[in-house]
């Protein structure tokens, strides 16, 4: 119930989808942020088998997509025209595989081309030297799985290697954490939702790490389990 109750924030608050018509004519810092948003909700259903929401989500985002035209887009002065170009040409080509992969059943596919297109995105950001809380929230995924990895270990084998291990994994995706919540604006950060999803991650990757190294194997699952569903929550809302 919680979880849908942030879902339907979101969507209050943005909008559902993406319209063309409604970003200016070559304003492609917002019209791609837009589409983006349309990718992680997409993402999201995906992941949780909502498709008929997902193939909402990525029909929107293929519409808006083809009114991006490189020779009708007017970049943003850090926005090399070039990058720009290639990167509208290979993700319209990932947008098709990820729809057809909805289409045909295949939502694993479909959910590796929508990652693959969110991660082209953070490329392009980054070679353009920019970076918000938004490409940090989406840099947290491989530390996450990092740890995901190292707990799951720990169940199979017990012992102080693997849990070192995971404390190990523990204390970088904390540390990662916290790097975003400096990212965060004034704003974001004083949100009581920003601050119950960023907070609640930190002090859970904290005790995941104080369970590994009592040993309790039961209690570190729980707390993947719970940090699974934070990093998930942040990537959707704030990503």
């Amino acid at each position: 119930m919680r979880c849908i109750i942030i879902l339907l924030t979101w969507f209050a608050s943005i909008g559902l989808g993406f319209s063309a018509e409604g970003s200016k004519p070559g304003d492609f810092p917002s019209a791609i942020q837009s589409i983006m948003a349309n990718l992680r909700t997409a993402a999201s259903y995906t992941r949780t088998g909502n498709i008929a929401l997902a193939q909402i989500e990525t029909e929107a985002a293929v519409a808006a997509w083809d009114s991006l035209q490189p020779s009708a887009t007017i970049p943003s002065p850090t926005y090399q025209p070039a990058a720009v170009a290639e990167f509208l040409d290979k993700g319209r080509q990932r947008l098709a595989t990820a729809t057809a992969g909805l289409g045909n059943g295949d939502n694993d596919a479909a959910g590796r081309e929508l990652l693959a297109l969110r991660q082209s995105f953070h490329d392009l950001r980054r070679r353009s030297g920019l970076y918000d809380l938004g490409d940090c929230i989406f840099e947290i995924a491989p530390a996450m799985e990092k740890m995901r990895a190292a707990a799951i270990r720990l169940g199979e084998q017990p012992g102080p290697p693997r849990a070192e291990d995971t404390i190990a994994a523990a204390s970088a995706f904390r540390d990662r954490l916290q790097r975003c919540d400096s990212w965060a604006s004034t704003d974001v950060a004083k949100q009581p939702e920003f601050r119950r999803l960023i907070d609640g991650a930190i002090t859970s990757a904290g005790e995941i790490a104080h369970a590994a190294m009592a040993g309790d194997g039961p209690l570190v699952h729980r707390y993947l389990i719970e940090l699974q569903s934070y990093a998930q929550l942040l990537d959707f809302r704030f990503g």
